[in-house]
């Protein structure tokens, strides 16, 4: 594993107006926050780039914690609908977030483009013995998801989907370990996670090719196959 690379960084700056959450991301606040570069493979630059582009932005206020991303997508698909379904069995959008760093009591938020949702937090890493604790919620989560095409469709070619999130910092602030909302300067480790699954079409309908690993893609890279080591997630400075 090598490491030499060191974690992305993002400037998280105020919303300077509302945000409607409805997944579009054209809010005029929205265009204040800057893009992040386009996501890599899990396990760094030295391996091939992403079939397809994500990328996302990040805002903050007193209530809400922000995040928009976008996935080119050209086949948009998903299954589940159950809450806390086991979400990255779909193509899906992951959220980590251990804002002090210690690899204990974190969180995670999955979401898929029918815009079902798993959040769970980890006592501790999985190798470090866990659990993930499913029965975890974010009450005052608000969530959307765009489709720039059509769901579940193969007849045609699809650009992509969006999700954004406003993540109340009440919700976060008994696991965070540091303070909800954040002062100005405060660094939080958090990374974001693209799974992408191989797919064919029969019946008109997609299904994952048999053995075809998923593909991960993320914003700032682990190094391995693992995201759950928050020691090589980014830096988000609050501001």
């Amino acid at each position: 594993m090598s490491c030499a690379i060191p974690p992305k960084q993002y400037i998280c700056t105020t919303a300077l107006g509302p945000l409607t959450i409805d997944g579009k991301l054209n809010d005029p606040a929205w265009a204040s926050a800057k893009w992040t570069p386009f996501f890599v493979d899990i396990e760094g630059t030295s391996r091939p780039t992403p079939r397809f582009r994500t990328r996302i932005k990040m805002l903050h206020d007193d209530t809400y914690f922000y995040i928009g991303a976008w996935m080119d997508e050209p086949d948009v698909w998903a299954t589940l609908t159950e809450h806390d379904s086991v979400i990255f069995h779909d193509n899906d959008f992951e959220v980590f977030l251990d804002p002090d760093g210690d690899r204990a009591q974190y969180m995670e938020i999955e979401i898929n483009a029918l815009n079902t949702e798993w959040d769970l937090r980890l006592v501790k890493t999985y190798i470090d013995g866990g659990p993930p604790i499913d029965a975890w919620e974010i009450p005052g989560l608000k969530k959307a998801v765009w489709i720039d095409g059509t769901l579940n469709d193969p007849s045609d070619t699809d650009h992509g989907w969006s999700v954004e999130l406003a993540i109340p910092w009440v919700d976060l602030q008994e696991f965070a370990g540091m303070p909800c909302p954040p002062h100005t300067g405060d660094t939080w480790r958090v990374n974001f996670s693209r799974v992408e699954w191989q797919t064919y079409v029969e019946n008109d309908q997609y299904l994952k090719i048999p053995d075809a690993p998923e593909d991960n893609w993320v914003w700032t890279p682990q190094h391995t196959i693992n995201m759950h080591l928050p020691e090589h997630w980014g830096r988000v400075i609050f501001q």
